[in-house]
C-alpha cells in the first residue's frame, strides 16, 4: 500500500493545528480531520482508517478517553496520542491500558510524527495480515477435521461388515478352520475399529456445542460397561452409585469420558491376573458428581502419570493409541470438569473425576 492510501484521521479542537497537519501530510497520507471527539468517531464509522492521531486536551473528552471509547468497536485503527508534558499521568495510564501506541510531545516534530505514522501503519498491517492467516489456518483446520471425519464415518461401513463376517465364522464353527488368519482378521478390524471410534470421539468433541440434560448414573454405567465389556466377560464389575438429587451435565462427553476410562480398565488387565476387577463409585451432591473408577491391571509408572493425557503418548507397558486419556481431557476440558490419577505397577491405577452439577 502507498503511503497516499494510508488513512489518517486527526482529532483536534484548535482549527489551526488541523490546518497545519493537513498542509504537513496531505501530499503524503490521506487525511481526515475532525474538530471533537463526536466529529471524529462519525469519520471512524463510514472510512476504514488506519491511524488515529489525537490530542489529548479537548473541551468534552481527552484523547485518552476517547481511544478507550473506541476499543471494542474499532479495535484495528493505531491511535497516536499529541501531549504535553503535564500529561503524563494521563499518558501512563492510556499505555498500561493498551490503548495508545505511541505519544508524541507538542509542538510535533514533523519528521517524528511521519515515521511514527509509518511505524504504526506498519504495526496495523502486521495485525491485520495476522488476523487473516488466523482465519485461513482455522479454515483449513476445519475443512481438514470435516475431511477426517468424513472418511473415517465411511470406513466404519465395510469395517462393520467385516467384523460381522468374523463373527459368522464363529457361529458356524469356522474360525479356526484356516488356521490363524481368522484371528488376525479380527484383531486388526478391531483395532481399525477403535481408531476410528477415537477419531470420531476426537472430532464430535471438538465441534459439538455443548448440550445439558439430566443424567442417571447407575443405568449409565451400566449401559457402558455392556457396550465395552462385550468382548471380554472376565472382569467383574462393582458399580455404587449414591445419587439423591438431580444432576444435570452435558452426557456426550460424560459418556466418553466414562467409556473410555473404562475401556482402559479393560484392556489394561494383567494377561495373567485370575481375579479381574473394576471398581465403579459415583457419588452427587448438588453441586459436583465424583466418579471413581479403579482397577488391579498392570498400572502406569510414576514418570509417566504427568503425559498420559498428551496426544499419541504410550507407556511401554500399555499398547493403545494413546488418544484415549486425551479425548478424555479435552472431554473435561469442555465441561469445565478435573481428573486425578493414582497408579502402581502391577496394582492398578484410579482415576477420580469431579463434574460440575448443572442443575
Amino acid at each position: 500500500m502507498s503511503s497516499q492510501s494510508i488513512k489518517i484521521l486527526y482529532i483536534d479542537d484548535e482549527e489551526n493545528n488541523l490546518q497545519a497537519f493537513k498542509a504537513a501530510f496531505r501530499r503524503v497520507y490521506e487525511i481526515y480531520t475532525a474538530i471533537s471527539a463526536a466529529d471524529g468517531l462519525k469519520i471512524l464509522q463510514s472510512v476504514n482508517i488506519h491511524v488515529v492521531i489525537a490530542d489529548q486536551k479537548m473541551p468534552n473528552t481527552t484523547g485518552v478517553e476517547f481511544f478507550q471509547s473506541i476499543t471494542e468497536t474499532f479495535p484495528d485503527p493505531i491511535r497516536i496520542l499529541l501531549t504535553g508534558y503535564t500529561d503524563i499521568e494521563a499518558l501512563a495510564d492510556a499505555i498500561n491500558h493498551g490503548d495508545v501506541y505511541r505519544y508524541i510531545t507538542k509542538p510535533w516534530n514533523e519528521l517524528e510524527l511521519h515515521n511514527s505514522i509509518k511505524n504504526a501503519y506498519d504495526v496495523y498491517k502486521s495485525r491485520i495480515d495476522l488476523r487473516n492467516k488466523i482465519t485461513e489456518l482455522e479454515k483449513t483446520n476445519d475443512e481438514l477435521n470435516r475431511f477426517i471425519y468424513s472418511i473415517s464415518h465411511e470406513l466404519r461401513a465395510p469395517l462393520v461388515s467385516v467384523i460381522g463376517i468374523v463373527n459368522l465364522v464363529k457361529m458356524e464353527n469356522l474360525y479356526h478352520s484356516s488356521g490363524e488368519y481368522w484371528s488376525l482378521v479380527e484383531t486388526c478390524s478391531n483395532k481399525l475399529d477403535y481408531y476410528i471410534q477415537k477419531t470420531l470421539q476426537y472430532y464430535k468433541n471438538n465441534k459439538t456445542q455443548s448440550e445439558e440434560s439430566l443424567i442417571e448414573f447407575k443405568p449409565l454405567a451400566t449401559e457402558l460397561i455392556d457396550l465395552y465389556a462385550y468382548a471380554n466377560r472376565d472382569t467383574q464389575f462393582t458399580i455404587n452409585v449414591n445419587q439423591t438429587v438431580p444432576f444435570k451435565g452435558d452426557l456426550f462427553r460424560i459418556e466418553v469420558i466414562m467409556g473410555n476410562l473404562i475401556s482402559n480398565a479393560i484392556k489394561y488387565q494383567k494377561s495373567n491376573e485370575v481375579n479381574k476387577k473394576v471398581k465403579i463409585d459415583i457419588d452427587v451432591s448438588n453441586e459436583f458428581a465424583e466418579i471413581t473408577i479403579t482397577d488391579n491391571g498392570v498400572g502406569i509408572l510414576n514418570e509417566h502419570l504427568e503425559k498420559i493425557f498428551t496426544q499419541f503418548f504410550k507407556s511401554k507397558n500399555h499398547h493403545g493409541s494413546g488418544l484415549g486419556l486425551f479425548i478424555v481431557k479435552e472431554a473435561l476440558n469442555k465441561i469445565n470438569g478435573r481428573i486425578a490419577v493414582n497408579s502402581s505397577i502391577d496394582h492398578g491405577t484410579t482415576f477420580k473425576i469431579t463434574l460440575p452439577n448443572g442443575k
